[in-house]
């Protein structure tokens, strides 16, 4: 299968919706962003789309409170799921967040492939392990993204690269781990491969040609 070009500049938002009833049709395909309020899940995505304010950034946890929807073209789409591990924000709205990300991530058909952000400097939280879990029991592939790594010396940083890749050595079919700094521009080729490698759409069924008899 040709693989095709894909313009992450063209990235525009399309909706914002408080669980999938309100996402609008579910077919193509969607590539989820995930991990924890303080991950930098929203300057990821804006140094993929080379866009200052196209995912909004906040230094409080818990900004994004409904999942928020970019689309690349007709067919494929970038979701941004509210943060999980949320500290600061009341009980009832822990709630009704963790239940449209587990609705999300259970229903929604056009899901193709996660991209996990954690801090490198604390990476592998409970919390982050599980959402991993649930896609590799979900046959689902899995960028891990090791982000802030510029906060890091080279030395720790490749130490905490290979650490956690042997972790999921065992899975390394469905899990891809990269360090990631939206501020250096560290790891964006890395991200915008796999992206493009698991946004290809499946090729039409060739026509049978008919045959004179």
């Amino acid at each position: 299968m040709e693989t095709s070009f894909i313009d992450f500049r063209q990235a525009k938002f399309l909706t914002s919706a408080p669980d999938i009833r309100h996402l609008g049709a579910d077919k193509g395909i969607e590539i989820a962003f995930a991990g924890r309020s303080n991950a930098g899940k929203s300057s990821a995505l804006n140094a993929l789309t080379q866009q200052k304010s196209l995912a909004r950034t906040s230094k409080t946890p818990g900004r994004t409170q409904l999942i928020n929807v970019f689309e690349l073209d007709q067919d494929r789409r970038l979701i941004d799921l509210p943060g999980y591990g949320f500290a600061q924000v009341p009980l009832h709205l822990k709630e009704k967040w963790q239940a449209a990300l587990s609705e999300y991530l259970q229903d929604r058909e056009s899901l193709c492939g996660i991209v996990v952000l954690m801090d490198i400097r604390h990476p592998l939280k409970d919390i982050d392990q599980q959402m991993i879990d649930w896609a590799i029991h979900n046959h689902l592939p899995v960028l891990a993204l090791l982000t802030k790594c510029d906060k890091l010396k080279q030395g720790a940083r490749k130490s905490t690269l290979l650490k956690v890749r042997k972790h999921y050595e065992e899975y390394a079919d469905l899990v891809q781990v990269e360090v990631f700094s939206s501020l250096k521009k560290l790891g964006i080729p890395q991200l915008i491969n796999w992206l493009t490698a698991h946004y290809q759409l499946p090729e039409a069924p060739a026509k049978d040609t008919p045959t004179e008899e």
